[in-house]
């Protein structure tokens, strides 16, 4: 991962702030439906760092691959990218 590193990691570091607000609201018994929201727009963020991080593989590990010419190593890395996409739906 290099393009986008800092701002995934900057996404992380508001992710960890986020799930320890999370942690406080259920032990302070509050709103199931606040905690639920909260929850929802964790999950939400979760995607954006995968979406940076699959941009960096495609960008740079499949292109390295590409230009590489090796074929079986092109069809591997194809694979594992469908694969992370699938898991990305999720």
């Amino acid at each position: 991962m290099r393009t986008n590193k800092d701002a995934a990691l900057k996404r992380l570091g508001r992710l960890e702030g986020q799930v320890r607000g999370i942690a406080r609201m259920v032990e302070e018994d509050r709103y199931c439906v606040d905690v639920l929201t909260q929850v929802a727009a964790v999950r939400a963020a979760l995607k954006g760092v995968e979406k940076l991080v699959i941009e960096d593989h495609a960008a740079h590990c499949i292109e390295a691959t590409l230009a590489s010419g090796d074929r079986e190593d092109q069809r591997a890395k194809f694979t594992e990218l469908l694969a992370l996409l699938d898991k990305a739906r999720g």
